[in-house]
């Protein structure tokens, strides 16, 4: 596997990513930036890759007990455990190797108070897949589906957990329909536009186990203005506080 060196957050953190494989996009930074972490709890992520989201919570909240990154390839999870350590975060930030569909024989039940995820974009038989198989992965549910996510989820979490997803804008029905069938609640949903012009192309979503009926429906978020440049609410993905939150 080749790898790049790449800056976050204008060099607030250094990550190793493969040359050819699932790498950082604006996908990854907005879900860091829109979830929210309180003092000692326990953060999960499901399907970590080179570690980039599970990094960013641990910059981002330092008073985490712990932050958990869970990935079925191991040769992304030495990579994520080496840019933990290479970033001076390995003490609160580690990752393991597993499969999220034994979940249940990986991590007791009722285990983390939050869980972060970035499902594969399609299912397998949907698209074309990438011919290289680490990609296809990541993002053509070759090794597991949006139901295996959820459910995942679903088992970590206590009455009251937080789910926090980011997901393909035309899986936004599924995976509400999916949460609510599994008990997460949906509570905030935003989308995120290229330009304010253009449909919305991501969904940021936060279900909360055993909760109410309720949802909020955010602002929209531009990665762009009219005039091209990018956004100031984009740009507060960047930054220590990360996205605005009602």
């Amino acid at each position: 596997m080749e790898f790049t060196r790449d800056d976050l957050l204008w060099g607030e953190l250094s990550l190793l990513q493969p040359r050819t494989g699932p790498r950082v996009t604006v996908d990854t930074i907005l879900l860091a930036a829109f979830t929210r972490v309180k003092a000692r709890e326990r953060v999960l992520e499901l399907g970590s890759a080179s570690g980039a989201v599970s990094l960013l919570l641990g910059w981002r909240f330092p008073e985490a007990e712990e932050i958990l990154g869970l990935e079925i390839q191991e040769d992304l999870v030495s990579l994520a455990a080496r840019n933990a350590a290479e970033n001076g975060l390995a003490d609160r930030v580690r990752f393991l190797a597993g499969d999220l569909r034994r979940m249940k024989e990986l991590l007791p039940p009722e285990s983390h108070s939050v869980v972060v995820a970035n499902p594969p974009y399609d299912e397998e038989g949907m698209g074309r897949p990438s011919p290289v198989r680490s990609e296809a992965m990541a993002r053509h549910g070759l090794c597991c589906t949006l139901e295996d996510v959820v459910s995942g989820a679903r088992w970590v979490l206590p009455t009251g957990g937080r789910f926090y997803v980011v997901i393909r804008a035309h899986r936004g029905a599924e995976l509400l329909g999916r949460l609510r069938e599994n008990g997460l609640e949906p509570k905030r949903l935003r989308s995120v536009h290229p330009r304010p012009e253009k449909n919305a192309f991501l969904l940021l979503v936060q279900s909360t186990k055993g909760a109410g009926m309720g949802l909020v429906v955010e602002p929209p978020l531009f990665v762009a203005d009219e005039k091209g440049a990018t956004s100031a609410e984009c740009l507060r993905a960047y930054s220590k506080e990360g996205l605005s939150c009602p």
